[in-house]
């Protein structure tokens, strides 16, 4: 594994990536309060089997791309980060995975450029439309989506949850992430500047346009104990997707997939690889 800096017009994004140059190309994308070190496990197993795999450091969590503003974080900028980055990578088309913001963010992409994601694979995080469905329909996913208003707040969500060693903050991985990957996020998320920007994505609006179905293959991986997505949305996200559709649930694991089910999360993606295209 070796780290990179990938240099775009947005700023410089640091990313992990393993694997032979001419693999086939993966891109990884963390959530929130993470970096592209939770993909490690996934980064091996795939590279190992002859993938190119890179995880970046999103906007904001990479020191050489953090903007202040919050703006600098609607979701139509994010989409931009992942074109760009895989354009300076030389990648005309590639497999996108996400996970929480990570997640939502490759939604978006794959919806607006079917031509370059290959295939889809997001964890825990529903569609966005199937998302916005169930805020209006199911109660239980209204009490699970408050925090997301909360933490609008500033500078009074920096200071809670960095306040005592970081006790707020570290309580939100619930004993699920190794205590060295937690210290490490918390480490790096109390940089000067980096857990607002960050807590932007929450503070940054609503996107600019309402989100269609996805066209591509796409692969869903949704877990029991998820506090952040009920059922509901789960459920409801296999409406939003036109192309080959796989929904996979693991039963008592919480929203911290790739590190609480590693061996797991790596597999079903390795068949969803094969299942759409030799490498």
């Amino acid at each position: 594994m070796t780290l990179l800096s990938i240099r775009t017009d947005a700023g410089v994004f640091d990313a992990i990536a393993a694997g032979p140059p001419a693999g086939r190309p993966v891109l990884l994308l963390h959530g929130f309060p993470q970096t592209g070190l939770v993909w490690q496990r996934q980064v091996e197993a795939l590279a190992a089997q002859g993938c190119r795999v890179v995880a970046p450091d999103q906007r904001g969590y990479s020191p050489g791309a953090r903007p202040e503003r919050p703006e600098d974080y609607r979701m139509g900028r994010l989409v931009d980060d992942v074109v760009t980055i895989t354009e300076e990578l030389g990648w005309a088309a590639f497999d996108l995975v996400g996970h929480d913001w990570g997640g939502a963010v490759a939604w978006w992409t794959a919806q607006a450029h079917p031509g370059r994601v290959r295939t889809l694979t997001v964890v825990s995080t529903p569609h966005p439309g199937a998302l916005a469905t169930t805020l209006r329909t199911d109660e239980d996913q209204r009490t699970r989506s408050r925090y997301m208003i909360d933490w609008r707040e500033t500078p009074a969500t920096e200071e809670r949850m960095l306040a005592h060693d970081a006790h707020e903050l570290r309580g939100l991985f619930a004993g699920k992430v190794p205590k060295d990957s937690a210290d490490t996020y918390v480490r790096h998320l109390s940089e000067p500047g980096a857990l607002t920007a960050a807590l932007n994505w929450y503070r940054a609006g609503r996107p600019d346009g309402a989100i269609g179905a996805v066209e591509v293959p796409t692969l869903y991986v949704w877990s029991t104990q998820d506090s952040a997505f009920g059922p509901a949305a789960a459920q409801e996200t296999g409406r939003w997707v036109d192309g080959p559709y796989r929904f996979e649930t693991l039963q008592g694991v919480s929203h911290w997939v790739p590190e609480e089910a590693p061996e797991t999360l790596s597999r079903l993606l390795l068949e969803h690889l094969r299942a759409h295209g030799a490498y």
